[in-house]
């Protein structure tokens, strides 16, 4: 199912692994133009490609933007966690696919990830303890087909699908938490 473009939880195309990007084509561009219209348009800090439903390894991020004059997503492309701390924090997350909840996931507090942009630079990116870092894990989970579902445990996540259900149910669209 989908909601104002984005593919909604339990969607199967959520829980797939994403091809690789082996060449920036003028549809990846158009794709990424795509996704950023999506993202800001519903609000959020974060889209990946699945949540489009395309099934391709590329992820939108921007957690600093307050309105459109200074939106301007990173578009990572093959992003890959290079590095990642051993230390777990708890962060409250929620998402565009999952609306109208937040989770609370547990993640490494400092993340190195190497991704290409749009011009096939690679680019390095390092993130700790601010939603930058939640942000590139949650986004890099999505095109490994998992989602905040499953970095929860049996009965947390059995909390979260009901939770996510009643949303649901009272018509939560993209964007919205609790």
């Amino acid at each position: 199912m989908e909601v104002d473009g984005v593919v909604l939880s339990p969607d199967p195309r959520l829980r797939c692994e994403c091809a690789e990007i082996d060449r920036i084509t003028p549809e990846i561009v158009a794709l990424a133009e795509r996704m950023r219209r999506i993202m800001f348009e519903d609000g959020g800090c974060g889209l990946a490609a699945p949540q489009v439903g395309e099934n391709l390894q590329m992820v939108l991020v921007d957690t600093t933007y307050t309105d459109a004059t200074d939106y301007d997503p990173y578009v990572l492309i093959n992003p890959v966690i290079v590095e990642s701390s051993d230390v777990l924090v708890p962060y409250t997350e929620g998402c565009l696919s999952i609306p109208g909840i937040t989770c609370e996931i547990m993640r490494p507090d400092r993340v190195v990830v190497e991704a290409y942009d749009l011009s096939g630079d690679l680019l390095r990116y390092e993130a700790a303890r601010d939603l930058f870092c939640v942000c590139l894990q949650h986004e890099i989970d999505h095109i490994h087909g998992i989602t905040m579902f499953e970095r929860l445990s049996g009965p947390k996540r059995m909390r979260a699908l009901k939770e996510y259900q009643e949303a649901l149910a009272r018509g939560a669209r993209p964007g919205e938490t609790a």
